[in-house]
């Protein structure tokens, strides 16, 4: 990126040049020069509003569309010089676009501000980003739908505060995340749908003394409506907040998600095992094989956390209308856009590769008492109230513990001394693999219930 010293397109009130420093603080184009697409598909819309109402005639309209297609190819290619001193890529398109068409380049931003110009950039960019972002989303939620499917019938155990409390259905634990990547995808779209309202055509904060049809540029660029009050148009970045508390929100269910991979994958519970592209070894201890992928996806969380806390303090002291502090809202959103684009990825990887160890996941069902709900509710359906079925099935683990019985083998015989109704049908009760079978309620563990949960897990890939 070259440094050459120019002119400033504002030149005309000032006398000196800028200062070293001053250039440094105020160039963004090493970070917003990503939005040139944006940029010049704006511009175009733009050029061809001003011909609509007669500031461009139609061959001046062509050539500075045919200038601007010129400089699109030529960032794509790699052949584009940017200059800091031309500060942003707004700058540094319009002033390569005077350079190579003239006078004619200097028409271009006729009706317009860099205010109203890069928050219309901005929203844009976002929204193609977005788009990306869903499919991610969808492939992950694909990812968690073909889990749960071929792994229906494991049975695992279920905690609550990390102690082993009902047996599930591995596939009704993995469900449990596949919803919440269906909310993220409704924040996600929520997100696109405030980028979706237009600012361009606002000027610098107080609209434009010519009869710009706002309404044209709208329809040329897809967005749904035009945003009705100028000083609002170039002043909100509600809709960057929006995606970054997407962003946010989707990094907490992903680092949650890693934490059980991590627990999972560990030695001491052994229900999975990660495969060797998602893993690493260590520099001494060469039986080891760590859960990376997991762990920096976990730990990524804090860095989306952090944008969205970064973007809101910079606005939270801000008058109306546009401030240059307003020019540290794109990092923060490139940030996390980058990082949720990485996250996605490696969680796709992970999953896709991941195998399923069934044996220890029903190992781990005969620990902790799995199914004493299993025996009060047993009892009540025997007639005796809730709060005293559960002192009974209490008392009992409490049997267990004190006299070293095995919860899952205690006779019909030996559990009637703690409740005469209890008969042969005790055996199937402390059965934690028939336990998730009478969970009837909607949305439960049992199988019907899974198979319903997919059913509708599906439609949502559409």
């Amino acid at each position: 990126m070259s440094d050459k010293k120019e002119k400033k397109l504002w030149g005309g009130r000032f006398s000196a040049a800028s200062s070293d420093i001053t250039e440094r603080i105020s160039a963004s184009v090493h970070f917003d020069s990503r939005m040139y697409k944006q940029d010049i598909r704006g511009s175009i819309a733009h050029a061809k509003m001003l011909a609509s109402i007669g500031i461009l005639s139609e061959d001046e309209l062509q050539a500075i569309i045919n200038g601007l297609v010129e400089i699109e190819k030529e960032i794509d290619e790699g052949k584009f010089e940017f200059l800091r001193s031309r500060e942003d890529i707004h700058m540094n398109i319009e002033a390569t676009l005077t350079e190579r068409i003239g006078i004619l380049g200097k028409k271009l931003h006729t009706g317009r501000s860099r205010n109203d110009q890069v928050a219309t950039d901005f929203r844009m960019y976002i929204i193609d980003e977005s788009a990306e972002i869903d499919q991610l989303l969808k492939r992950l939620l694909g990812e968690l739908i073909s889990l749960a499917e071929k792994n229906i019938d494991v049975i695992m155990p279920g905690y609550t505060h990390m102690q082993v409390a009902q047996p599930v259905r591995f596939s009704h634990h993995i469900l449990a995340y596949a919803w919440q990547i269906t909310r993220d995808r409704q924040r996600l779209s929520q997100a696109v749908a405030a980028c979706k309202r237009l600012p361009l055509g606002s000027g610098a904060l107080a609209g434009v003394n010519y009869s710009s049809n706002r309404k044209f540029i709208k329809d040329e660029l897809n967005f749904d409506d035009i945003i009705m009050n100028s000083m609002d148009a170039v002043s909100d970045r509600d809709f960057a907040l929006d995606f970054l508390y997407f962003a946010t929100v989707l990094g907490i269910h992903l680092s949650r998600f890693c934490e059980e991979l991590v627990l999972w994958s560990s030695s001491e519970f052994n229900f999975i095992r990660l495969s060797d592209s998602v893993t690493t070894g260590s520099s001494i201890m060469p039986q080891k094989r760590n859960p990376d992928v997991a762990e920096l996806i976990r730990g990524k969380s804090g860095r989306l956390t952090g944008n969205l806390i970064a973007l809101l303090t910079v606005l939270k002291g801000l008058p109306m209308t546009y401030n240059r502090d307003m020019q540290e809202d794109k990092e923060p959103v490139f940030d996390s856009i980058d990082t949720i684009k990485l996250c996605l990825e490696g969680m796709i990887e992970m999953l896709s590769t991941m195998e399923i160890n069934r044996e220890k996941m029903k190992e781990g069902l005969y620990r902790n008492f799995s199914t004493a709900t299993d025996i009060a509710d047993y009892l009540v359906k025997k007639g005796i109230s809730f709060r005293e079925s559960h002192e009974i099935s209490g008392s009992i683990v409490k049997y267990c513990e004190e006299n070293n019985k095995d919860f899952f083998k205690l006779s019909a015989a030996e559990l009637r001394n703690f409740s005469p109704l209890i008969d042969e049908e005790i055996g199937d009760v402390l059965d934690p693999l028939k336990s998730v079978e009478r969970k009837l309620s909607e949305g439960g563990t049992s199988l019907s219930s899974v198979q319903k949960q997919i059913v509708l897990l599906k439609s949502y890939l559409g």
